[in-house]
């Protein structure tokens, strides 16, 4: 705690206190010392920054809420591209393999909608 204190001139006490709101996540060491990660850096920054344009503990803790979902919800949406990356990979595999009359075949049976979906994936992954 001291070092965070240290590197972002913030005291003790209001770390403490912010860990005790729920602002800021401290770790236990195994013998039972708080310590923090980088993140709390950024945090503790973002939690001042708000302070001095006249936010509310409060409402920072929402932003901080708000922002946090944000970043889980682009990292699912990476997952499903990483998916999808591997299913149009998959795709392309199995069209290579066949012939021109079974190729012809399958571009009969993907609609126009998926053609398109499926061209823009392409653009998107390479």
């Amino acid at each position: 705690m001291g070092e965070l204190a240290e590197l972002t001139n913030v005291t003790k006490r209001t770390i403490d206190y912010y860990t005790t709101m729920g602002l800021l996540k401290a770790e236990r060491s195994a013998s039972n010392y708080r310590y923090y990660d980088h993140s709390s850096i950024e945090r503790l920054t973002f939690i001042e920054k708000c302070k001095a344009n006249g936010l509310s503990l409060d409402e920072i803790k929402k932003k901080m809420l708000e922002k946090d979902a944000e970043e889980i919800d682009v990292q699912e949406l990476r997952l499903k591209i990483k998916g999808l990356e591997q299913d149009v990979s998959d795709i392309l595999a199995n069209f290579d393999k066949n012939d021109p009359k079974s190729r012809a075949d399958m571009k009969k049976q993907i609609s126009n909608e998926s053609l398109s979906l499926i061209q823009t994936l392409l653009l998107l992954v390479n």
